[in-house]
């Protein structure tokens, strides 16, 4: 059997000293210091095989932090792992403890392609693996057809569309090769809720950023084309995992969903949950009232819904654990799980033929200081996510 690790780490704003990322938003030489150590910090205590950062504004700052971490991990190694000339050095708490560098590790980075000049910047993605890649990392940001969406009518006219042709951050699909199984996996950050405010031609800002002249309507509207948005970026994710299930690969998808688990956006991604039983259910082509889907039909339905959902590693652990809370974010009085680890059913404890289990699931948020707190700018330096892994461990082919 292989067991592995793979974690989602939300950086918040990674980019070297004196880089103005958003506008008047820069690090000092000091506080970057103080922000690489403490991501390295994270990073070691992590440890993970495979690692999916978000906000990462250049691939050469996550170097640095993946080198500074190494440098930690090594120091601890020397302090606390013996020798192999000490006759306890073979016991298994020595491995657990070991830190496995990254030196060997491949990282694949995707920048962001709405990325602009300095006050402008625009954060990319990455994946490290310890066990390489397959094959070339993919990047899923600018669309090969524009989405649109059409709306029904309701009576009243024209229902209308709604249009994208690009993600606000890139998504990247990663074959990793783990055992005797090649596991893909997807790495994502859809749009924040942070509202998509309307700048008429020529103005100098949305009138709706004007907070002294407070604009209630125009303000709900930008978090309307700012969760239109999530949504579709949401389904585009959605339509890529399908592809990979479809040939009959193990999937896992981690990342920061800017949602929560029961959000549309984050149904849309793992999809749909079947009923435990089709068959009192009306037919969709009935020809009367008491058509109904047969017991063997009920069966296909289950089968097909099934064979393409993704299941939380969170609700996985929680089922199985005495803890009934788990956060990674805190803003406003506010604690909920943005991000989230979902696999394919190769890893669901239901599912007879899985190829895997995941035998633990961790999120450090111990950091996390709630926005409504005066002392919230510290997340500036350290992250305003908590970091999530879960620990699998393979039992083989299919």
């Amino acid at each position: 059997m292989t067991e592995f690790s793979i974690a989602s780490f939300n950086v918040k704003n990674l980019i070297g000293a004196d880089q103005e990322y958003y506008r008047f938003e820069k690090y000092t030489v000091e506080e970057h210091a103080w922000k690489q150590a403490w991501l390295a910090d994270q990073l070691m205590n992590l440890s993970a095989d495979i690692v999916c950062f978000q906000e990462i504004f250049d691939e050469a700052s996550l170097q640095a932090v993946i080198a500074e971490c190494d440098a930690a991990g090594i120091e601890a190694n020397e302090a606390h792992v013996p020798d192999p000339s000490k006759r306890y050095a073979r016991k298994a708490i020595f491995r657990k403890l070991a830190y496995k560098p990254y030196a060997q590790a491949e990282l694949a980075f995707a920048p962001n392609v709405n990325d602009g000049g300095p006050g402008e910047r625009r954060p990319g993605v990455a994946v490290l693996s310890r066990f390489g890649f397959a094959e070339a990392p993919q990047v899923l940001q600018e669309l090969p057809e524009p989405l649109e969406i059409p709306f029904a009518d309701l009576g009243g006219g024209d229902g209308g569309t709604y249009k994208i042709s690009r993600l606000s951050r890139p998504i990247i699909k990663v074959r990793i090769p783990v055992g005797d199984q090649v596991i893909s996996v997807f790495n994502c950050h859809l749009k924040s809720k942070l509202g998509e405010l309307d700048k008429p031609a020529g103005a100098a800002f949305p009138p709706a950023a004007d907070l002294v002249n407070y604009d209630a309507a125009g303000r709900a509207l930008g978090s309307l084309r700012a969760g239109l948005r999530r949504m579709a970026e949401a389904w585009v994710l959605r339509r890529a995992i399908l592809n990979e299930l479809t040939l009959g690969r193990p999937v896992m998808v981690l990342g920061d969903f800017n949602d929560s688990e029961h959000a549309v956006s984050s149904e849309i991604i793992t999809g749909e949950v079947p009923f435990k039983n089709y068959a009192w259910m009306r037919r969709h082509d009935a020809k009367h009232q008491g058509d109904r889907y047969t017991d063997h039909e009920n069966e296909v339905i289950q089968e097909q819904i099934n064979a393409v959902r993704l299941h939380s590693a969170e609700k996985m652990f929680v089922r199985k654990s005495a803890r009934d809370m788990v956060f990674t974010s805190a803003f406003g009085g506010v604690f909920e799980s943005i991000d989230q680890i979902l696999m394919s059913r190769h890893f669901a404890p239901d599912y007879d033929q899985r190829i895997g289990d995941m035998e633990y699931f961790s999120v450090l948020n111990d950091h996390l200081t709630d926005g409504s707190h005066p002392e919230a700018p510290y997340n500036k330096l350290a992250s305003d996510h908590g970091q999530i892994m879960a620990q699998m461990r393979l039992r083989g082919a299919i």
